[in-house]
């Protein structure tokens, strides 16, 4: 293991310049000054004496995007589109097409166009890959062609795109977005009430506390609140969502930052909606940041029973700090820790393994709730009951981010007719068809063995090797490609899992899916099951 080290001389003098900004530079400041200088001269003497032109703005944001690299993955440069894009998420409004995109060279693909929206009302489809904005071809565009999508309500964009290898076109009226915080809530039963809170922007305390009265007036006496693959947010709204279950003056969470203005104690400051209603709250490996501030802190003053799959474990606090020419740089101030003091982040940045990888937490400090039970640091939330539903793993996680999962869903959609959303079931056949559709893909995916014995036999000591030893680790290769098929039975409950979800949105959209986990989602039912038994809940409390 080796301690973090700088690539260029340069990214340490932004970085340094930057700290100007942000940080009180103290004695440090004839280094700081010194550090400025080296790099005004530098990058003055680059670009009048390089044997090509430069680009001086290219040059820059290269070297600043790398540099901050280096520290975490939450510490950015914002330009000026940035900082509105990074206004506009927290905000919850904008104006566009209505449709989550992901950027590739020679197109954009649509993930998830959303119901009633203009990329819905256009016929876009998730799977569908726009080639063409206007006059502009995607693959000649050099930057993110999605911006190319934005612009004002009322205005149009054509767009070529292809469908399972069928070019068309259409238009897009683009239109005002709201994106809710809350976008589902329910009754389970008589008795239970169901809210999805997906992420925490300016609009989640609001729409939360909307959704709890609403469902309090319907009748529910017992609450299960869904954090699955929230990413976070805002901090002020993980406090005011907590308060909502908790008494006012109750600690929530701590930050601790080297800068002392950003040392915070953060405590409830309203009354709560209901501090005695039976809580569950539902979290997974994707539920990160604010998401994990509340079901830790309500974790930590037994307000709650966290169900699910430990949480992602992102501890750290970013603030934006404002720059020149409308520029912004999101920082990592602090770190914050829940009301039982723990910080739960999980990967050490400042410390990097020999291929520069972020090390993870293996020893974990034990800490106690209010009334006595044991949480730990150091690995995300781990709930108090556990799914195996809910919980990934490295295939899984291989097969979602290489689109393998995505990719059948959108053949799926073509070849099944679907009418309601009750009458779908996804079937072992339907898995075993999925199994043979991996087998055809390009998908590739390899275990820590395969990367070892691959090494073995590119590396210098493949020179001392028999042929024999060789051709042993070749078909242990070839056997473990072999065991990699077989794995997707061990796995399929939850690859099946992301297989549903994934096809019951493209029927039946966000809010037909959470219509569907109410008679079919594990970590649900388990929660239901468990609001129903009060004495295993107070005892899974500590209570006495």
């Amino acid at each position: 293991m080796k301690k973090l080290m700088r690539k260029r001389i340069i990214f340490p003098v932004l970085a340094l310049t930057f700290l100007v900004v942000g940080s009180s530079f103290k004695s440090d400041f004839f280094e700081i000054a010194k550090q400025i200088e080296i790099f005004t001269t530098l990058f003055k003497e680059l670009n009048m004496n390089y044997v090509d032109e430069t680009n001086p703005a290219e040059l820059m944001d290269t070297a600043i995007k790398n540099m901050l690299e280096d520290l975490d993955p939450y510490t950015k440069f914002l330009n000026e589109q940035d900082v509105e894009s990074y206004r506009i998420n927290n905000a919850g409004e904008y104006s566009g097409i209505g449709a989550l995109v992901r950027t590739y060279k020679d197109r954009l693909l649509i993930i998830e166009p959303h119901q009633g929206y203009p990329a819905d009302k256009a016929g876009l489809k998730a799977g569908d890959q726009i080639i063409q904005i206007g006059d502009i071809k995607v693959a000649d565009f050099e930057d993110n062609a999605s911006e190319l999508l934005k612009g004002s309500e009322g205005s149009s964009v054509d767009v070529i795109y292809k469908r399972q290898g069928k070019i068309s076109s259409t238009t897009i009226e683009r239109g005002g977005i709201e994106v809710d915080a809350v976008p589902f809530y329910k009754m389970i039963d008589d008795q239970t009430g169901y809210i999805v809170l997906s992420k925490f922007n300016a609009k989640a305390t609001d729409q939360t506390k909307s959704a709890l009265l609403d469902l309090k007036g319907k009748g529910a006496e017992k609450i299960i609140l869904d954090l699955r693959d929230n990413p976070g947010g805002l901090l002020s709204e993980a406090i005011n969502v907590t308060n909502l279950f908790v008494p006012k003056g109750e600690l929530v969470v701590t930050t601790k930052s080297k800068v002392k203005k950003f040392n915070r104690e953060y405590r409830t400051t309203n009354q709560p909606v209901d501090a005695e209603i039976p809580l569950v709250v539902l979290v997974n490996g994707s539920s990160a940041s604010a998401s994990e501030i509340v079901s830790g802190s309500l974790q930590d003053l037994d307000r709650a029973v966290i169900m699910g799959a430990r949480s992602f474990g992102k501890g750290l606090v970013q603030r934006p700090l404002k720059l020149t020419y409308g520029t912004q740089l999101k920082v990592t101030i602090s770190r914050y820790y829940t009301s039982s003091g723990r910080c739960i982040q999980a990967l050490d940045y400042w410390n990097r393994d020999d291929n520069g990888n972020a090390v993870r937490n293996t020893t974990f400090n034990d800490f106690t709730t209010r009334n006595g039970r044991k949480v730990q640091d150091g690995g995300g939330v781990l709930p108090d009951v556990e799914i195996a539903a809910v919980k990934t793993n490295d295939l899984t996680m291989a097969l979602l981010q290489n689109n393998v999962i995505f990719d059948y869903a959108t053949d799926y959609y073509f070849s099944h007719k679907v009418d309601n959303v009750a009458d779908f079931k996804f079937s072992n056949s339907d898995f075993n068809n999925f199994k043979a559709f991996v087998r055809q893909s390009d998908f590739s995916f390899k275990t820590k063995a395969e990367k070892a014995i691959t090494e073995a036999l590119s590396g210098p000591e493949n020179d001392f090797l028999g042929q024999e030893v060789k051709d042993s680790y070749k078909t242990l290769l070839a056997n473990i490609q072999k065991g990699k098929i077989n794995a997707l039975d061990k796995y399929q409950n939850e690859i099946q899992k992301n297989l549903e979800d994934e096809i019951v949105k493209r029927y039946f959209y966000r809010d037909g899916l959470y219509q569907y986990y109410l008679a079919n989602d594990d970590a649900i039912l388990a929660a239901t099951e468990l609001l129903g038994n009060g004495s295993k809940y107070d005892g899974l409390l500590g209570k006495r």
